[in-house]
């Protein structure tokens, strides 16, 4: 079967006044996890400045398992302007949401120490995992030397016990100084293979497309903007693109994430190229793709 090609853009300029809302993802697309990305900051305050029936909003959404708080400070130290963006929507946000639906429970957090504020003021007990009635996953205690393997015999446990689990980031992998860095979501979906239950907070699941867009039009008192008028953003084919897909929103993939080898814009090579042939081999295709955020 053959594939239209999905055009590339060279700049965001080039659709701009096709949208009122931008749902923006945030690491590999504002920074990669070591540096911010200057223009991409700059593409969205001018989009935010064009004309329009109604203002125009940008929405950061990401699967970062911490509130929409801790994602702002790690933009400011970024250097990302909050001229960029009118809202922060996190699956840390969501994972609170979920959380606070079994008030009272005992809780096990497997993830790093720097996830816990996505507990701060709910009412849970955290406890050992042998004690755990839930188990909230926000990542891998070290996700440089660790990965889904090392958490076999934990979710072997939780498993025989029924335990479940909420992911709190359902990222496989994010870019970290150029290297892919197992997430949360690699951990849920190894439970899932020996039948654990899971519930995923975050893109792509429909929660947080609906949450998204209510927060933009409760920004203007108005109704949600038009899905045919949204635009998601975002590196990833699995949740960015597969997410905004299934809620019938366009979507613009950059480039240069995690998918940057596969579609050849590597250190070395800096041009698109060809990428249709990769994208024909992918459940889902975006509307468009871009090699960087840039106005």
């Amino acid at each position: 079967m053959t594939h239209p090609s999905v055009p590339t853009l060279q700049h965001f300029e080039e659709v701009a006044e096709r949208y009122d809302l931008i749902l923006c993802d945030v690491w590999g697309v504002l920074h990669d996890g070591t540096r911010g990305h200057a223009a991409a900051g700059e593409a969205l305050i001018h989009f935010r400045a064009l004309p329009g029936p109604r203002p125009r909003r940008v929405i950061l959404v990401s699967n970062a398992p911490r509130p929409w708080q801790g994602v702002q400070t790690i933009l400011d130290g970024y250097g990302v302007p909050r001229e960029a963006y009118d809202a922060i929507l996190t699956s840390g946000d969501l994972t609170r949401r979920l959380i606070a639906e079994h008030p009272g429970e005992r809780v096990y957090h497997l993830g790093p120490e720097r996830d816990a504020p996505v507990f701060d003021g709910l009412d849970l007990t955290l406890v050992p995992a042998e004690e755990a009635q839930r188990v909230v996953c926000t990542g891998l205690f070290d996700d440089h030397t660790e990965t889904a393997e090392d958490y076999r015999a934990t979710l072997a446990d939780f498993r025989a016990r029924a335990v479940p689990m909420i992911c709190a980031n359902p990222d496989l992998v994010v870019e970290r100084d150029k290297k892919l860095i197992p997430c949360a979501g690699l951990i849920a979906q190894a439970y899932e293979e020996i039948g654990g239950a899971v519930v995923y907070a975050g893109k792509p699941y429909r929660p947080v497309y609906e949450t998204a867009l209510a927060m933009a039009g409760e920004l203007d008192r108005l109704p949600p903007p038009d899905l045919a008028r949204t635009v998601a953003v975002g590196d990833a084919i699995r949740t960015d693109i597969a997410g905004a897909s299934a809620y019938g929103i366009p979507s613009i993939l950059v480039a240069r994430g995690i998918h940057a080898e596969e579609l050849g814009v590597t250190a070395d090579h800096h041009s698109l190229g060809e990428v249709s042939e990769w994208l024909s081999s992918q459940p889902v295709r975006p509307d468009a793709v871009i090699e960087r955020l840039i106005w």
